[in-house]
């Protein structure tokens, strides 16, 4: 049984800083790609970045380039996104998941967490 399950969620002001984490578990963590997702109410599930099993490549949405931040710790199935200058627009449910490609493509993750909460105040 594969379990993803992401933490470091909350509330914080425009301009703030927060790092999410994803634990995975059932799975060898280091033989997949890893991307983080995330959704507004009322709109689709986006792409928000994604690296490669071993660390060394990572591929980020143009909203977020250069403010965020992916990597892993393999040692530690462990999965993070740093998050700075943060925007009232990255208000949303953030997913991780585990995928066969490090692309943007929702289709391309087998397995996802139940996600952690960002809100981003003005």
């Amino acid at each position: 049984q594969v379990q993803l399950v992401e933490s470091g969620g909350g509330l914080v002001q425009a301009g703030g800083s927060l790092r999410l984490t994803c634990v995975v578990s059932g799975r060898t963590f280091s033989s997949y790609n890893m991307g983080w997702f995330r959704q507004a109410p009322g709109k689709e599930r986006d792409f928000v970045a994604a690296v490669s099993w071993s660390g060394y490549r990572t591929y980020y949405a143009d909203s977020v380039k250069g403010r965020f931040t992916i990597s892993r710790d393999n040692a530690k199935n462990t999965l993070y996104l740093q998050m700075n200058s943060l925007k009232p627009e990255d208000t949303a449910l953030y997913y991780c998941a585990q995928g066969r490609s490090i692309t943007g493509r929702a289709n391309d993750y087998d397995y996802w967490g139940q996600g952690t909460q960002v809100t981003v105040s003005s």
